[in-house]
């Protein structure tokens, strides 16, 4: 387990791409924090370190959105929404996770159930004592 501080968006966004440089075929990635906490701007580096080129916003309203990276896809799901696993199911979720690409899961905690058992878990925290920007993020290899 890893644990980075963040001191401003720009510092998450610099660790997500990082991420996003380093992932590899098939990788799968889940992302839980609560509202506001920056997993959005997590995501926007993580597909820059990817190569994605254009505007990356969370698919809240469609649950994924599937961006061509420099070597390999990128798959952005949200989960926020989702009242029951079986909805993965029904966009091709195990196509997804399972394939060739690599996978980006926002609310990862609403879909504990159908998750791969090999994947990193990314939890981001606010400290308001620590300032409005201060984010705590930790990192952990499961499975």
């Amino acid at each position: 387990m890893k644990v980075v501080e963040t001191h401003a968006p720009e510092e998450t966004f610099a660790l997500g791409e990082k991420l996003g440089k380093e992932a590899e075929s098939g990788a799968v990635f889940t992302l839980d924090g609560d509202l506001g906490v920056g997993k959005t701007v997590f995501a926007q580096g993580f597909a820059a370190g990817m190569g994605v080129q254009g505007p990356v916003n969370s698919p809240t309203f469609t649950i994924v959105q599937e961006y061509e990276g420099r070597d390999l896809p990128f798959y952005h799901f949200d989960a926020y929404r989702i009242g029951d696993e079986s909805e993965m199911e029904e966009i091709g979720f195990e196509e997804y996770v399972y394939g060739d690409g690599v996978s980006l899961i926002e609310w990862a905690s609403q879909i504990s159930g159908i998750l791969p058992e090999k994947r990193t878990a990314v939890t981001l925290e606010k400290d308001p004592e620590k300032g409005f920007d201060y984010r705590k993020i930790t990192i952990e290899e499961i499975g």
